[in-house]
């Protein structure tokens, strides 16, 4: 006997990605901006550390872009063959954003590390003033997604990354005053060093988690001791097993079980119940129970 409860989360992320759907759009287009700026005034000055931080906005760029087309992809409707819809595209892009991050902090630090031996000349001023552009613009970017990142790993991911960004960029100015001032040309190298050194950082979390979730791992933010336990206390269920629960979107969790409770009384009661406290204790909305009466009835129990 099956029981499924799905409290209509097609319609919320439509709601979510009208709601993020303009910050989305012009987060891509300052940056867009930006990225050019950083191009051409690092080739004319010749500073790595602005080419560096240009990368890493492109980088941003294409994380951005990747989030929204997910975001939209996660408001299509389940089909017959997609049958929860399209909602993995946003642990798909989070995981894509992630190693190309990575193979950018490789380009980058080889790139500085050559640069030790033969440092280039670099025109402070010029990357004072770009670099102060950066930081107003990968503020005003951050600000864009301060009021959404709570509940949404891709939202939160966007938030951070351009908070790092701002500092990055701060980083960068500071970079181009002490060689205004001192002519030592090493310091662009060991700036661009500490921006990989930023952006791992930064990366190896979201490659972690985008990689839990990409191969269905129980999300980071629940206690599966603690949803087996909770289980196990609703009334009538004597044992618990087959529990699994995985991400079906960064921002929607699934979960199927079986319950052993030989009274068939009460069961709709019990379920409701168990999706009430699964949804406002562990943020799981798309649930899935199968009511067994033996304990040794389960035909599937041995591969539990």
């Amino acid at each position: 006997m099956h029981s499924h409860h799905d409290h209509g989360h097609g319609h919320g992320h439509t709601q979510h990605f009208d709601t993020h759907n303009r910050s989305f759009a012009l987060a891509v287009v300052l940056n867009v901006v930006f990225v050019a700026i950083e191009a051409v005034y690092g080739v004319l000055s010749g500073s790595l550390a602005l080419l560096a931080d240009a990368g890493h906005n492109l980088s941003d760029v294409l994380g951005l872009i990747m989030a929204w087309v997910a975001s939209w992809m996660a408001t299509k409707k389940a089909t017959d063959r997609n049958t929860y819809g399209l909602k993995k595209s946003t642990i798909l892009a989070a995981l894509f954003n992630a190693l190309f991050l990575i193979a950018a902090v490789g380009g980058i630090a080889w790139e500085a590390i050559g640069r030790f031996s033969e440092p280039a000349e670099v025109t402070g001023l010029t990357v004072i003033v770009v670099a102060g552009i950066g930081v107003v613009i990968n503020g005003l970017t951050m600000l864009l997604f301060m009021k959404g990142q709570e509940g949404d790993l891709n939202i939160r991911g966007a938030f951070l990354h351009m908070a790092a960004d701002t500092a990055v960029s701060v980083g960068v100015v500071v970079a181009g005053l002490v060689i205004m001032f001192t002519g030592l040309n090493w310091i662009d190298p060991l700036v661009s060093l500490v921006i990989a050194a930023v952006i791992f950082l930064g990366t190896w979390r979201l490659l972690k988690d985008s990689l839990n979730l990409a191969v269905d791992a129980v999300p980071r933010e629940i206690n599966p001791e603690q949803v087996l336990d909770s289980l196990k206390e609703l009334p009538g269920v004597e044992s618990v097993h087959h529990l699994h629960i995985w991400g079906l979107s960064t921002t929607e969790n699934a979960l199927t079980v079986h319950l052993v409770k030989p009274d068939p009384a009460s069961d709709d009661k019990v379920i409701e119940q168990a999706t009430r406290m699964l949804a406002s204790d562990f943020n799981i909305h798309h649930v899935t129970i199968q009511w067994e009466r033996e304990a040794g009835s389960c035909p599937t129990l041995a591969y539990c």
